[in-house]
């Protein structure tokens, strides 16, 4: 998913500049001949959510904001999903900000998957936007690879978190990851998902992680990929619905036996129970949550993937394993949300939402108002997309740049998806 906001995710040049987060909007050398998203403006637009530059992440958080409210029975107000669908570009795909809607993007114009990918998930949820998803949708396509995943940035190899946000953005619209309308060079999304896992040649500990990307053939584990990756293999998206009170699937870590494991090359479901195993394992391995990617901060905990994870585990129907990390977010994720803004917030929503707890009593904290409170003021209740049960919590069995929240949902969150301003180990 997530993303995390995580962010976010979220990853795609092979030089990266100096981070926006850190106080220089600069974008990454990939595209030095290339204009950078739009500016933000000295007033930022009606119906925006958040108050922090949008150059970066502004399409990604509005997506998720939108999309959580929709998830908890909120109904957004016109203005910021007109802020949305404004931001499109004519060929149907979204960049991170556009100051000035009605100025036609061009060749320059840094069109983005992830941010596209968010949109179409959020757009279509809400409904009322056929012509725009598939508009989208059909960019999506045309910039696929031919080993049937996406990057951050059409034209650069396929990645991991790139890839599963894309395949959420097709279940959003109905479409089938496996599908041949899915596939290209007659390979599909998860042909490419699959070639990034670790499987049984790899050492015990790594095993049925994901890496972000192949590079020069070597795969290095990343819990960041994993838990995208976790949703990409099974069709998911940022909405996860709770499975109820009471159903708590055990995880199955991918066991090897003499070396060898013939299920993991053509199993998309086995291949994410592998993936749960190693998100398992390493948020055993660190008191429930994950570890931060960004160089010099290794042992500090990574927030918004950890909440990536909560949400990867959901989705396979691990009630009792999503809890831990679950409540370790809810004692910890408070000053990180503040600080991130509505990404952050809805990231949490939606991760609360998954594992059936109730996102407005999270930790203290109701996500929902302090969503709400980063946006335009809500049109009303809408039907929310799977309401949890209300016993189910008891049951224990900012601005970032676009490129971080793509490698995200991080080199940005997401989600994965996802916005927890995390860089990749093996990107470089």
């Amino acid at each position: 998913m997530a993303h995390s906001l995580a962010v976010l995710a979220r990853r795609a040049a092979p030089a990266l500049a100096t981070a926006a987060l850190l106080g220089a909007a600069a974008a990454p050398a990939a595209y030095a001949d290339s204009a950078a998203p739009s500016a933000s403006p000295k007033k930022l637009p009606d119906g925006l959510y958040g108050t922090a530059d949008p150059q970066y992440d502004g399409v990604w958080r509005q997506s998720l904001a939108l999309l959580a409210q929709h998830t908890v029975g909120v109904e957004p107000a016109a203005s910021g999903v007109g802020w949305l669908t404004g931001q499109q570009c004519a060929d149907g795909s979204f960049t991170a900000f556009r100051a000035d809607p009605g100025k036609a993007c061009d060749a320059k114009t840094m069109r983005d998957t992830n941010q596209t990918s968010a949109a179409v998930q959020a757009l279509a949820t809400l409904g009322g936007h056929d012509g725009a998803v598939k508009k989208a949708v059909s960019w999506l396509k045309s910039v696929q690879n031919k080993d049937g995943g996406w990057s951050l940035l059409p034209g650069s190899s396929s990645d991991a978190n790139s890839t599963s946000l894309v395949i959420g953005a097709l279940a959003a619209v109905g479409e089938k990851p496996v599908s041949a309308t899915a596939k290209k060079g007659g390979n599909s999304p998860h042909d490419a998902l699959l070639a990034l896992q670790l499987g049984c040649n790899a050492k015990e500990g790594e095993r049925g992680a994901f890496s972000y990307q192949a590079k020069d053939g070597k795969l290095v584990p990343n819990a960041d990929a994993t838990a995208a990756a976790a949703l990409g293999t099974r069709g998911k998206g940022f909405v996860v619905a709770p499975a109820g009170k009471g159903v708590s699937a055990p995880v199955k870590p991918l066991t090897c036996k003499d070396g060898k494991d013939g299920s993991l090359g053509d199993d998309p479901e086995r291949a994410a129970q592998a993936a749960d195993g190693y998100l398992v394992a390493q948020l055993d391995k660190n008191g429930q949550h994950l570890l931060s990617a960004m160089p010099g901060a290794e042992e500090q905990p990574d927030v918004g993937n950890t909440a990536d994870a909560v949400v990867a585990l959901a989705a396979g129907s691990h009630g009792a394993a999503a809890q831990k990390p679950l409540k370790w977010l809810e004692k910890n994720s408070a000053d990180w949300a503040k600080q991130n803004g509505p990404a952050a917030y809805a990231q949490l929503v939606l991760a609360a939402h998954a594992a059936g707890a109730d996102p407005r009593s999270f930790g203290g904290t109701d996500l929902v108002a302090a969503l709400n409170a980063t946006g335009p003021k809500p049109a009303g209740s809408a039907s929310p997309s799977a309401a949890p049960d209300k016993d189910a919590k008891d049951n224990d069995g900012a601005g970032i740049p676009w490129w971080i929240i793509g490698v995200g949902l991080a080199f940005g969150a997401g989600i994965g998806f996802l916005i927890s301003g995390r860089k990749k180990k093996n990107q470089l």
